[in-house]
């Protein structure tokens, strides 16, 4: 903004707010672990959001955000009622929130595995029995007199702004031994997500590799429950991946674009977040998500919406053409009425 327009603004009445650059969100300890928070569960979730994509679970990041509210709220009572300690702890909640979330992932793979119910119709039930549960304490605990139950709700939300360094702790510890184990079992989760059959016959099994991939794809969703909010986690999960699909076909391009989109729109959601003033940081990152898929969605070389179009259109021509001209082999005496029907219908196309 020039000088002669912020006198302006000036003498219009409005009121300007400066510019918060990376050194001072840095230099502030609240903005340093918001940004560094969000960059953490952006990298992190968006990475192993990439096994979801591919094995078409997506909405499986979905169950893991709502059945979380279960385990939270378990946690929570157990902490405080039980054990006495500090039930708010970002390591409590996180805890409780994996077991339950995987509970209610393997609760849904079991039962689309040995019935004749559907994964979608399976993910439903886990998500609406796990949910409800989690709603029904959040409202006992609102109601008692345990200690630290006000503001328990936020989590559905989130609030970056709350995150103090033990909770970045946190975030990097289960975050890392997901990533830790993707890495390690990358052969078997590689193999198991494109052929399932060729990784049984390879000699891995799939009651271990189902448990430990969900497992680990449960971690990068929870672990951000704190900063961004049990129902905004699965856009982390899975828009940096679907993001990163659109520009590479190999699965270790993918897994590192999409781990460096979601890193990427953290850091940038947070700055944002900040300059804009009392604006809560998840909406703003999964904001900035959807802009970088949809400059992939458009601008990726091989798989962009504008190829496919100028693709379709070439062979559209090129139909056109065959059915007016002929090719060689076809009868040129064919009815003229059928050929222009066949021409438009290319057109069409």
């Amino acid at each position: 903004m020039t000088p002669e327009t912020t006198q302006l603004a000036i003498d219009a009445g409005v009121q300007i707010l400066p510019t918060i650059g990376l050194g001072d969100i840095l230099a502030n300890y609240t903005f340093r672990t918001m940004f560094i928070g969000a960059t953490l569960i952006g990298a992190i979730s968006g990475a192993l959001g990439c096994f979801l994509y591919l094995r078409k679970q997506s909405l499986i990041s979905d169950v893991i955000g709502h059945s979380a509210v279960a385990g939270v709220m378990v946690s929570f009572i157990f902490a405080t009622a039980v054990l006495g300690v500090n039930g708010r702890s970002m390591l409590v909640l996180t805890i409780g929130a994996i077991i339950s979330s995987t509970l209610a992932v393997l609760a849904a793979n079991w039962i689309s595995r040995d019935s004749r119910i559907g994964i979608d119709a399976a993910m439903a039930i886990c998500l609406s029995i796990f949910y409800g549960a989690g709603t029904v304490l959040m409202r006992i605990i609102t109601h008692s007199s345990l200690p630290g139950r006000g503001g328990i709700d936020k989590y559905m939300f989130g609030n970056a702004a709350a995150l103090v360094t033990e909770d970045l702790y946190t975030i990097a510890g289960f975050g890392g031994a997901a990533v830790l184990v993707m890495l390690v079992m990358w052969k078997e989760f590689k193999v198991f997500t494109f052929d399932p059959v060729l990784a049984t016959m390879q000699g891995f099994s799939p009651r271990i590799l189902i448990p430990v991939m969900m497992a680990s794809a449960t971690v990068a969703v929870v672990i951000g429950v704190k900063a961004v909010g049990l129902i905004l986690m699965i856009a982390f999960a899975i828009m940096p991946a679907a993001s990163a699909r659109q520009w590479t076909k190999r699965l270790s391009t993918m897994v590192a674009l999409a781990a460096a989109m979601g890193g990427f729109a953290g850091a940038i959601g947070s700055i944002m977040a900040v300059n804009a003033g009392r604006v809560p940081t998840g909406p703003v990152v999964v904001f900035v998500l959807f802009t970088i898929f949809i400059f992939s969605m458009i601008a990726a070389p091989q798989r962009s919406v504008l190829r496919r179009a100028i693709v379709r259109r070439r062979k559209s021509r090129e139909l056109a053409a065959m059915a007016v001209t002929g090719s060689p082999g076809v009868d040129h005496t064919q009815n003229e009425g059928e050929t222009a029907r066949f021409a438009e219908m290319a057109g069409s196309r």
